[in-house]
Order: structure tokens, then sequence, then C-alpha cells
């Protein structure tokens, strides 16, 4: 058989997410809270720094692999997470589900080169920068603030993207070896 046939197999066989990745999605967003919490404002780069319930949620999608809608769901999971933290309630929800339903779809897309795949790095970056511009326009819009200080969020959005992505491309190799035994 080759690996077509193989794939959609597969695909036709899985039946939705199981316990086993329902614990991993709670333990890995629970992670990410604490490290928001404790962590988040140590590892601070010039005043940028990760967000670590996005990078959560993209490790994740990236190692159960869910159909879409579940990734949506699991951009709802993070965005009540969200509502754990001071700031403006509410508009996590859509930020995440925007950012959790990118990386859903983005991990159907081949991104191998011949010795690795750039799928955790590139999806995670691509994904951390939808739902931080949903975040920062949405901001904008209920805060009526001037629209020339949105672009001061910018670097922030690209800077929070690169932080998030290569925590999620030094996790992602570790965690599916641990995760296929």
């Amino acid at each position: 058989m080759d690996q077509q046939k193989k794939r959609e197999i597969k695909v036709e066989e899985k039946k939705g997410l199981g316990a086993k990745e329902i614990i991993l999605i709670a333990v890995l967003l629970a992670a990410g809270a604490v490290l928001k919490f404790f962590v988040g404002s140590i590892v601070n780069i010039g005043g940028m720094k990760p967000n670590f319930i996005i990078a959560m949620y993209c490790l994740a999608i990236l190692l159960v692999r869910p159909r879409v809608y579940e990734s949506v769901i699991i951009g709802i999971l993070a965005g009540a997470v969200c509502q754990l933290f001071p700031g403006t309630p509410y508009i996590n929800f859509v930020s995440e589900i925007a950012g959790a339903l990118v990386m859903g779809l983005l991990i159907f897309v081949p991104m191998n080169t011949k010795k690795f795949s750039l799928q955790p790095i590139v999806a995670t970056f691509i994904s951390t920068v939808v739902s931080g511009s949903m975040y920062t326009v949405m901001l904008f819009v209920v805060t009526h603030a001037e629209k020339s200080a949105m672009a001061a969020y910018v670097p922030i959005v690209l800077c929070t993207a690169v932080l998030n992505s290569v925590i999620v491309q030094v996790l992602y190799l570790p965690l599916k070896k641990v995760l296929s035994k």
C-alpha cells in the first residue's frame, strides 16, 4: 500500500480526540497558564515576552493533530484560560479561536525539509500573528484608541510570534518522542 492510502485509512479510523489527547491538551493549557503567571514577567526580552498559552495550544494541536472543529474547541478552552488573567475580558476568546483555527488548518500543510519538519516553527509563527493581530484590532475597536497607536503593537506581535515559535520548536520533538512510546 502506498503512503497516501495509509494516510487515508488512518484519517478514516480517527473518531475524535481520545482521553489521552484530551489530558495532554488540558495539561499543556494548564502549563501555559502557570508559565504565563509565574515566568511571563521573567522571560522578558526588551519588553517582549512569549505568550505561553498560545505556544501551548499550538504545541497541543501539533501533537494531537485534531480535526479543524476540535482545534476551534481548543481555542475556546485557551480563551477561557486567558480569562484568569487581568486584561480585556472576552477579547481572548475570539483571538485564541482564530489562532487555534489557523493552527488546525496548518497542521495539514506539509512543511518538511530533508532533515526535519518546519511545521512547528512556521505554523506557530503564523498562528501567533493571527491571534495577536486579532487581539490588537479588537482591543483598539473596544477602547477606541488612536489608529496610529496600533502600529506600536506590530513589533510586539511579531516578537511574541518568534518567541512562541522557538518555544514550540524546542518542545515539539521531545514531546512527540515521548508520546509515540
